[in-house]
């Protein structure tokens, strides 16, 4: 087996407030005298059905640690630590999400959150070597003219570049809000040449994958993972190229499937789908990227063929420049040539986000 961490990959499914480090959101909450739900600090915060009530669990205890999230400095260093990890784990490029609009009342608006969080990824990426792509993202919950509004901010910052607006999402709870009224805000983007990815194909089926592609006209999917329960639309997805962005850990923890052998990643790839893994919520998911490319070896039974495959992917669906492209997916060659190890340390257990965490106040859960 060949040490995944030495795999050049692209991560193109992190959120921001989810990708932060246990042990720093605790340190926040102490610091900042934040009372968190006492779930939010278990080795396991989530794991529950992915019906309302189980996304209700997901969005409180999200929130819940978005409360430390509040001033610039702290929106500074959630996004080196992000990167700072990504980069251990052998990420070459890095396009995390963000909505603006939940960071905004505390550092003076929309425009300045994006601005905090641009900056923050200009020097994380000259610190660590990994390029850092930002995706803004409106939300279901809140009305379309604001994803417009947020479409034209993401327009003003748009670049290929380490700290510039790379893509334009659509994120939250997949059955709320109006698919079509979001339309007019993905045309902005896709007029400023922004990549176009959603969010779509997890907690709801194949028939939304549709909708999203119809109405969004989508470069890649958040998730996605669903249309392998409809051969027809997996086939539109596989023809029309639309990337998805598979996480594995997500799918689980939220009960879309009961075990991560569930998880149809096989049969989307041997369809022909693009398949670029992702980590989604670390934060609450307790899973990083390198640990969704273990499952997929581990439980799914991937060979280091499709893994390699996989991070290929994920390179070519990103948003990176030809050079680092070329350079990424030379390594990912180099790797698959060099030796497997005959034993290596595992995997599982070696992310940043599986330290331990101080004890803060909690509330009951």
């Amino acid at each position: 087996m060949r040490d995944l961490t030495a795999l050049p990959k692209a991560h193109l499914h992190l959120h921001f407030t989810g990708s932060m480090r246990p042990d720093t959101l605790a340190e926040l909450a102490e610091a900042k005298g934040v009372r968190l739900p006492a779930a939010l600090l278990d080795d396991d915060p989530l794991h529950v059905p992915g019906d309302a009530r189980g996304w209700f669990r997901f969005q409180r205890l999200y929130d819940a640690a978005r409360q430390v999230v509040r001033d610039e400095a702290t929106m500074r260093r959630v996004i080196a630590e992000a990167v700072a990890d990504d980069a251990a784990e052998g990420s070459v490029r890095l396009e995390i999400q963000v909505d603006p609009t939940s960071y905004a009342p505390h550092v003076g608006g929309i425009t300045p959150a994006v601005e905090i969080v641009l900056d923050a990824a200009r020097a994380a990426s000259a610190a660590h070597g990994t390029e850092v792509g930002v995706i803004v993202a409106a939300s279901r919950l809140r009305h379309p003219m604001d994803a417009r509004t947020l479409a034209r901010l993401a327009a003003r910052h748009a670049g290929s570049g380490p700290g510039e607006v790379v893509g334009f999402g659509l994120s939250n709870d997949e059955r709320r809000g109006d698919t079509e009224a979001f339309g007019p805000a993905f045309a902005i983007a896709e007029r400023a040449g922004l990549a176009l990815v959603p969010h779509a194909g997890e907690l709801l089926g194949p028939a939304h994958v549709s909708e999203v592609l119809d109405c969004l006209h989508p470069h890649r999917l958040g998730h996605g993972v669903r249309s392998a329960e409809d051969p027809r639309v997996l086939e539109r997805v596989v023809r029309e190229q639309v990337v998805l962005e598979v996480c594995p850990a997500s799918n689980v923890s939220l009960g879309v499937y009961h075990q991560m052998a569930d998880v149809p990643l096989r049969a989307l790839v041997e369809a022909g789908a693009q398949v670029a893994l992702g980590a989604d919520d670390p934060l609450l998911f307790r899973s990083r990227l390198v640990d969704q490319y273990a499952a997929a070896r581990d439980v799914l039974g991937l060979d280091d063929v499709a893994l390699a495959g996989l991070a290929r992917s994920s390179v070519r669906a990103s948003q990176a420049g030809a050079t680092t492209q070329a350079a990424a997916l030379a390594g990912i060659d180099a790797w698959l040539a060099g030796p497997a190890a005959s034993a290596l340390v595992s995997q599982r257990g070696r992310s940043a986000d599986r330290r331990p965490v101080p004890a803060v106040p909690t509330e009951a859960s």
